[in-house]
């Protein structure tokens, strides 16, 4: 909420938290089932500060907050999107309690790639995590066609140019595994960071060398690392150390 606006309608606040529409609230305080610092409330439009207040719903207090903080485990097959007439989204994921704070992707995975996804209705750390002049990175693992080594870690270090004459700003690559596919083909496990974010970015990359993508993960971005323990298709809330990271991250990459 910002400073100029300390107050707001009881429906609203409790309508932004999932308690139901502004009907569905007004016939709550008809049953007599609001307080407001104790008091039973008899209008759905009285004004309340949710950060002083003490509201209680059928006798359980209401615990406010602005904004949310989610790190998905994001599977292939859903899109980094809102919402979609044809397409299940990462939003469908979430369940109502999250739903109703209009959270959105930090960015964006392609629907065939997984891993590390931030979703918030914080718009201005959004904007801080991927304005192109902070250059947050982030890092990825990708399963590679072909042997991949120093020569395409030396062409990342200074830029590839892509399909369309991007030249990409320095990246730095790593060689995790090699090993290879079904059908005998070498395959090289790397990990790639990058600090821009530009259409299927890691995938054309790698096709500027002479490879090709065949799992893309995305493991961290910038000090926000997908937690290990989160399976996929799974999220949970960040941590108070993650969001403060996150915080830092962008005011030092100013």
């Amino acid at each position: 909420m910002s400073e100029g606006k300390k107050t707001q309608r009881i429906d609203k606040i409790l309508g932004n938290l999932g308690y139901g529409s502004r009907s569905d609230i007004k016939k709550m305080v008809k049953q007599g089932r609001i307080a407001l610092n104790g008091s039973t409330i008899k209008d759905s439009g009285v004004q309340s500060n949710p950060n002083a207040d003490m509201i209680e719903v059928d006798g359980e207090q209401v615990f406010y907050r602005e904004f949310v903080y989610i790190m998905l485990h994001k599977p292939p097959g859903v899109i980094s999107a809102t919402e979609d007439l044809r397409e299940r989204t990462v939003i469908d994921l979430l369940p109502i309690e999250f739903r109703v704070f209009s959270p959105f992707p930090v960015g964006r995975l392609d629907k065939d790639t997984e891993g590390l996804l931030l979703l918030t209705n914080d718009g201005q750390l959004a904007h801080d995590l991927l304005s192109p002049r902070k250059h947050v990175p982030k890092t990825y693992v990708a399963d590679c066609v072909g042997e991949i080594g120093e020569r395409e870690a030396s062409l990342f270090a200074q830029g590839v140019e892509l399909d369309d004459g991007y030249v990409t700003l320095p990246a730095r690559m790593e060689v995790l595994e090699q090993g290879t596919y079904e059908d005998g083909s070498v395959k090289t496990v790397i990990s790639l960071t990058i600090s821009e974010g530009k259409f299927h970015q890691v995938k054309r990359m790698l096709e500027a060398v002479g490879s090709k993508v065949t799992y893309l993960k995305r493991i961290s971005m910038g000090p926000l690392l997908l937690d290990k323990e989160l399976p996929m298709g799974s999220f949970r809330e960040l941590t108070p150390p993650e969001l403060e990271s996150l915080r830092s991250c962008k005011n030092n990459n100013k």
